[in-house]
């Protein structure tokens, strides 16, 4: 084989190469190895169970009428007056999660720039992430798993919960800013931001999501709701922070059995969508009037530590703390 062959071969693989990384989408990430590889991993004690000078928690079960689901609430709230107007809130998607990114440090520094109610609304377990519970919430529309279950299309079923239940009784138990309204998602949550902007943009006035699977059942986030948003939101406020990691475009495939079939699977399912689909949906929403749209990507981090970074920069955007989306976890 003669150079010049060789070389248009090369071109030809590397050309191929970065076709398969742009279908493989937004969500094959370290993390999601991780909580396939140990669902069962615990939270442990958190700032909810410690003692601060700066918050106190309370901590609230809301059930499904039917009695299978159970969604734990554990709510921060300032130990200062309230505003006259209410405390502004920041609610956050795989609360059991996000809690473990809190410390005293970052309580103390939003008690003095904007104090806030901390509304993390998780599951009713020990567990770090409930991956069956969290895709029957966040997704709009049903799919089929790696092994042909039909699993997802409870969103709506859950905004209705949030604004039916969960956000009467943490009305009832502090003073709420109902105009400064904060939703916090990352990954299969990100998706739901996306959701409850596109379906109620007046529920919260801020929506952050953070590395949403626009993939899910095969990019259906990216057709009809995108578009009946875009046509009908006629020029209601409302704030996007749209979050992407670097990583996330070109996703490292190099520790995966691509012998095993499920695997194969997966990364068909996750091809719902281009690695550059979150970075040109921000293109597409920053047109949309009314809405202001940042478009923020973190160069080089892949999903996984996307989760922590992401909510600490919104948390800086929003609860004016300075930057902590470099550090790690405290």
């Amino acid at each position: 084989m003669n150079k010049g062959m060789r070389g248009v071969i090369g071109r030809a693989m590397a050309t191929m190469a970065m076709a398969i990384t742009g279908m493989m989408g937004l969500l094959v990430s370290p993390a999601l190895m991780a909580q396939q590889r140990n669902p069962a991993q615990v939270i442990g004690e958190t700032v909810a169970e410690r003692t601060s000078a700066h918050y106190r928690f309370e901590r609230f079960v809301v059930t499904s009428q039917d009695g299978s689901r159970r969604w734990r609430v554990n709510l921060g709230i300032p130990t200062g007056k309230a505003p006259a107007a209410g405390f502004p809130a920041i609610w956050m998607l795989d609360g059991n999660a996000a809690l473990i990114e809190f410390d005293d440090s970052v309580l103390e520094e939003l008690a003095q720039t904007t104090p806030s109610l901390l509304v993390f609304v998780g599951y009713d377990n020990p567990l770090r992430i409930d991956s069956p519970a969290r895709t029957r919430d966040y997704t709009l529309v049903a799919d089929e798993s790696e092994s042909g279950a039909v699993i997802g299309g409870g969103a709506d079923a859950f905004l209705e919960t949030l604004e039916r239940q969960v956000r009467p009784e943490v009305a009832r138990r502090a003073a709420l800013d109902a105009g400064r309204q904060t939703l916090w998602g990352h990954s299969l949550g990100g998706l739901f931001v996306l959701h409850t902007l596109y379906s109620r943009a007046g529920a919260f006035q801020t929506y952050a999501a953070a590395s949403p699977s626009l993939w899910w059942k095969q990019g259906a986030m990216l057709g009809a709701p995108e578009q009946q948003f875009i046509a009908n939101n006629a020029g209601h406020p409302a704030r996007l922070l749209l979050m992407l990691g670097g990583g996330e475009r070109a996703p490292d495939f190099s520790n995966r059995d691509m012998t095993n079939p499920r695997v194969l699977a997966h990364l068909k399912r996750v091809s719902g969508a281009p690695s550059g689909a979150a970075a040109e949906l921000g293109v597409r929403l920053k047109q949309v009037p009314g809405l202001e749209t940042d478009y923020i990507e973190f160069n080089g981090l892949s999903h996984g530590p996307m989760f922590r970074a992401s909510l600490m920069r919104t948390l800086h955007l929003v609860g004016g703390i300075r930057d902590r989306s470099g550090e790690p976890r405290p």
